[in-house]
């Protein structure tokens, strides 16, 4: 079975950085696609960014330049460090594996 477990989120200054990763258990298949999507109150989930097992981003355009995704995949694992943080970046973060899989979540909140 597979699962997705988060950890890095918390409360951050706005300009500040913080360092999320998402360790994945139970994979079976090789050519995974993880990444990190969003949901802030009463917005739809949106796309972070996402990394292919060979090392291929894509990001989406409000985290582009202040965000990067990368990943051991050695270790199952996915790292997203964010910088020049902003309160709009306040959101629930989630791991993904390939588009199907979600972890629970990790709280993310930018104070101005």
């Amino acid at each position: 079975q597979v699962q997705l477990v988060e950890a890095g989120g918390g409360l951050v200054q706005a300009g500040g950085s913080l360092r999320l990763s998402c360790v994945a258990s139970g994979i079976t298949s090789r050519n995974n696609v993880m990444g990190w999507y969003r949901q802030a109150p009463g917005k739809q989930r949106e796309l972070v960014a996402v990394i292919t097992r060979s090392s291929i981003t894509n990001y989406g355009d409000s985290v582009k330049g202040r965000f990067t995704i990368s990943s051991d995949n050695a270790k199952n694992t996915v790292y997203l460090q964010m910088n020049s943080l902003k309160p709009e970046d306040t959101a629930v973060y989630y791991c993904n594996l390939n588009t199907i899989y979600w972890g629970k979540g990790t709280l993310v909140t930018v104070s101005s």
